[in-house]
């Protein structure tokens, strides 16, 4: 189903929920398409369960011929392992970080992503999008080794990957989180686990508290929008997750 986030004269913002309703235990995920004037990107297609409907779905708003960038914030399958169907289908690169820029060909026929790679560097990149641009912001760790999450100037709107994820079976597709109190307990988990450390937490805090922000929207569950934005920024910083709560005794040989 799709959610529209934002539109004008000339620009919209589409997210994808639900494809992947049928497919059991898989993580359900969000995909987005960004539409300016006459050209497009998809940000974190997804895998193939979500293909079909996600190309049916691109199609009744966008002609998927006309896409100018496929970009993934990581290479997590459930972000990229429809790679090798997106690359037949349209003549877009392939925007992801440089760490993995070479491990992309592996969800892939050979030779469908020859000079179809762009690697973002570490420190981010802004990618056009016909009149427009995507800021891609460095979010390393969070949670993958080469990880990017995207910005939108035009409808500032900020596609923060894994960053932001919450899992609640009481919110329907697309609903709009606004205060952050009832949401910790959907985030908490999962953010202490995947999130890598604290320190990385706040750099990106740091980094990303003087944009205009008005929405986050994350690659699973709900976006974030009016006082749940900042609230979530603050929140991060104070959080410990990944290496700050390992200890030795995580790291044993298992008695069985």
């Amino acid at each position: 189903m799709a959610h529209e986030l934002y539109r004008d004269d000339r620009h919209r913002c589409l997210m994808f929920t639900d494809l992947s309703a049928d497919a059991g235990d898989a993580v359900p995920s969000n995909q987005f398409l960004i539409v300016n004037e006459d050209t497009g990107a998809i940000i974190d297609p997804g895998g193939n369960m979500a293909y079909n409907e996600l190309l049916l779905g691109v199609s009744r708003h966008f002609a998927p011929q006309r896409l100018a960038a496929i970009i993934a914030s990581h290479a997590d399958p459930d972000i990229i392992a429809s790679l090798d169907r997106w690359m037949t289908a349209t003549s877009a690169p392939l925007y992801i970080s440089r760490v993995w820029e070479r491990f992309c060909p592996h969800f892939c026929k050979p030779g469908k992503t020859v000079q179809r790679v762009r690697g973002i560097p570490d420190e981010g990149m802004r990618i056009p999008i016909g009149n427009s641009e995507l800021i891609a912001l460095p979010a390393h760790f969070l949670h993958a080794e080469g990880n990017f999450q995207f910005y939108d100037p035009v409808s500032r709107i900020l596609f923060s990957g894994d960053l932001g994820a919450s899992f609640r079976t009481d919110l329907r597709g697309g609903q709009v989180v606004t205060s952050l109190a009832d949401h910790i307990p959907s985030m908490a988990g999962f953010h202490k686990r995947y999130m890598v450390s604290g320190k990385v937490l706040r750099w990106w805090a740091q980094m990303v508290a003087p944009l205009p922000i008005d929405m986050i929207v994350p690659q699973h569950g709900a976006p974030m929008a009016g006082a749940a934005v900042g609230e979530f920024i603050a929140w991060v910083q104070t959080l410990s997750c990944g290496i700050d709560l390992m200890q030795q005794s995580h790291y044993a040989i298992p008695d069985r």
